[in-house]
């Protein structure tokens, strides 16, 4: 496997198959121009500012905090190694050092989407049947680069079979991998969701009382920390041992765990129609919104005084109405001949049209005023309203923050944003959508005041600064001691340790740390291995994966029955798509376009236990990381 990236998230990725798959990894990462040794050994130890020492730490304690080999090409690393190389420029020339020409997978995730594509490109004329998977921020042109690079791998090798080739390149963003789980983190009673053939929740669920019956759900994915109420207990974490939680435990474990909260697989297969695009596009302006109500009250005061003219003017002159009409907006207008051998009651009429006349002037000037202003500020940024309560507050809106937005908005959640540059990537969606946002460092007095974080639900603080988010959380926390909050961090011990003080100090309060790039990690290294990965829901600082399969190829799960291949701790077979080979939808995760019919779910969720799993079905596995890993890469225990 071949890492290219310059982030956590490549670190994280790097990590993900060494520990869980047992790969074979090589990391290229950008820097300065590379130096020799006296040994005629490639080393990577210079990068301007002092970057790549960094870099080099963070790898180190990737896989494990064992020291990494310094190699060559011709000297590549051992089984289940990780080799680091350091470039200029990622080119062809590098690609074929590192090893792509005869590489299974590569993995592009740096930062640019445009660095990403080229070397994609570079990747694709290499080798056609290399396992492309690339980190892209745009949806759309993603979409058009998959089709592109998997027709270059079908022309250039019109052998491949469609299985492989289907898998030959997959574009994903790590923002939109977390998102789900970041934003169903901030709201009560939706707790963690994944889109998959409709929507499936996994709610958490305290043991029943006395007199209590438990809801009864699909299955039982998880086993929550038993300090996980312990007010000076720690989040619980793949080292956390006995007291942390049990993903995927057995029907007995579960019986046996008395006094632990759950988590609990539910499948919600009509969720209802989704909002219409217009909720999620340009605000219209209705005529009622250009005008103040005061102003609407002024027009029609003149309307009917104006009527009221007409219609005395007509019976006083015996003309036609029309006739009267136009004389009175004649005189209203003051373009009429004045009215001097006329009768006494016609020249009063004509004082009073030229007074109304007076009058509407400064009206029509109010008019234009106002709908100059209310033109402006549709364009502009909203201010949080006055009586708001019971939003989101969130900290943040780059790539991670533009699509956690996004989720919010669809689910009609209503959101304050806080972002410092007024030229942020998240912006104009925010613009798009009305939704209010306060211009200004979060660090700074007021600003979190001015989002209405004293009558706020919960706070997400996702900006890329660890640091910003913690000071963010500790203050919100002091104008708002029960505030719910989940905040971004990358560093495992630093969450451990913030989670651990915070739930001390609040224990009342719901607190939550997550790591972007540990949440999209499995998703880019499954989809090395060949498979569809639909997402990632966490469980604590834990992650639990979900995944398309076709049992066919997998004896662990080939010719059994649904109870036979559940391994506890590790796998469980939990839903079945229903569609014949030649139907099914190539990404269960793609929420289903909305023509105003009744969409008909594909998968099956309440599977019976003795169904017997044959080689054509296509299964949704829900699975731990090393689980999963067992499962691809063919090194699976056996388990009776």
């Amino acid at each position: 496997m071949v890492v290219c990236g310059d982030d956590a998230l490549a670190h994280r990725l790097a990590a993900e198959l060494h520990d869980v798959y047992r790969t074979r990894v090589t990391v290229v990462i950008p820097g300065g121009a590379p130096l020799a040794d006296p040994a005629g050994q490639q080393a990577a130890r210079w990068w301007p500012g002092g970057r790549t020492s960094a870099l080099f730490g963070r790898f180190s304690a990737a896989v494990g905090r064992v020291p990494l080999p310094r190699q060559t090409a011709d000297d590549p690393a051992p089984d289940g190694g990780v080799r680091v190389m350091e470039v200029p420029v990622l080119d062809e020339e590098v690609l074929t050092e590192a090893g792509a020409e005869h590489a299974t997978a590569l993995a592009l995730v740096h930062d640019d989407d445009e660095a990403n594509i080229h070397a994609a490109l570079r990747a694709r004329r290499l080798n056609p049947r290399l396992r492309l998977v690339i980190r892209l921020y745009n949806r759309k042109l993603g979409q058009h680069l998959e089709e592109l690079l998997d027709e270059a791998a079908r022309v250039a090798d019109p052998g491949m079979d469609a299985a492989e080739l289907d898998a030959t390149t997959t574009v994903l963003s790590d923002a939109d991998t977390a998102a789900p789980a970041l934003a169903a983190t901030a709201i009560a009673g939706t707790s963690k969701v994944l889109q998959a053939d409709g929507l499936l929740r996994a709610a958490e669920r305290t043991p029943p009382g006395p007199d209590e019956v438990a809801r009864p759900g699909l299955c039982t994915l998880a086993l929550l920390s038993s300090t996980t109420s312990d007010p000076g207990g720690s989040e619980g974490s793949d080292s956390s041992g006995d007291e942390g939680p049990k993903l995927l435990p057995g029907d007995e474990e579960v019986a046996a765990a008395t006094g632990r909260d759950t988590v609990v697989l539910e499948a919600v297969s009509a969720t209802g129609a989704p909002l219409p695009p217009r909720r999620l596009g340009t605000r219209r302006l209705p005529l009622a919104s250009l005008f103040s109500r005061r102003l609407r009250w002024s027009v029609a005061g003149m309307a009917i005084a104006v009527l009221a003219l007409t219609v005395a003017s007509w019976q006083l002159t015996g003309a036609g109405l029309l006739h009267a009409a136009y004389l009175t907006v004649l005189d209203v207008l003051a373009i009429d001949d004045p009215a001097l051998d006329e009768p006494t009651g016609r020249k009063v009429l004509q004082l009073l049209s030229g007074l109304i006349g007076l009058l509407m002037l400064p009206v029509l000037v109010a008019a234009a005023l106002e709908a100059l202003g209310t033109f402006r500020t549709a364009s502009a940024l909203r201010r949080p309203p006055r009586g708001l309560s019971g939003h989101v507050v969130l900290l943040g809106l780059g790539k991670v923050g533009t699509r956690v937005l996004a989720r919010l908005r669809e689910m009609d959640i209503p959101v304050v944003c806080v972002e410092e540059d007024p030229a942020a990537r998240g912006i104009p969606l925010a613009r798009r959508l009305g939704v209010p946002t306060v211009i200004g460092d979060v660090t700074q007095e007021g600003v979190l005041e001015a989002a209405k974080i004293q009558r706020a639900h919960s706070l997400l603080a996702l900006t890329s600064v660890d640091t910003t988010n913690l000071e963010a959380t500790l203050y919100a926390r002091s104008v708002k001691p029960r505030l719910r909050v989940a905040l971004r961090l990358y560093d495992d011990r630093f969450a451990t340790a913030v989670y651990r003080t915070l739930r001390a100090a609040h224990p009342r309060a719901l607190t939550r740390s997550r790591s972007v790039s540990s949440l999209a990690a499995p998703a880019f290294a499954g989809a090395m291995m060949g498979r569809q990965i639909l997402g990632a829901i966490p469980v604590e600082r834990r992650v639990l994966l979900f995944a398309a399969l076709h049992v066919a190829g997998h004896p662990q799960l080939e010719g059994r029955t649904v109870a036979e291949a559940f391994a506890p701790g590790a796998w469980r077979v939990i839903a079945l798509d229903a569609a014949e080979p030649a139907d099914r939808q190539r990404d269960l995760a793609a929420a289903p376009p909305y023509d105003g019919a009744a969409q008909e779910p594909a998968l099956v969720w309440d599977l019976h236990p003795g169904y017997v799993l044959r080689p054509h079905d296509r299964v949704v596995l829900a699975a731990t990381r090393q689980g999963l890993g067992e499962i691809l890469a063919g090194v699976a225990a056996h388990r009776n």
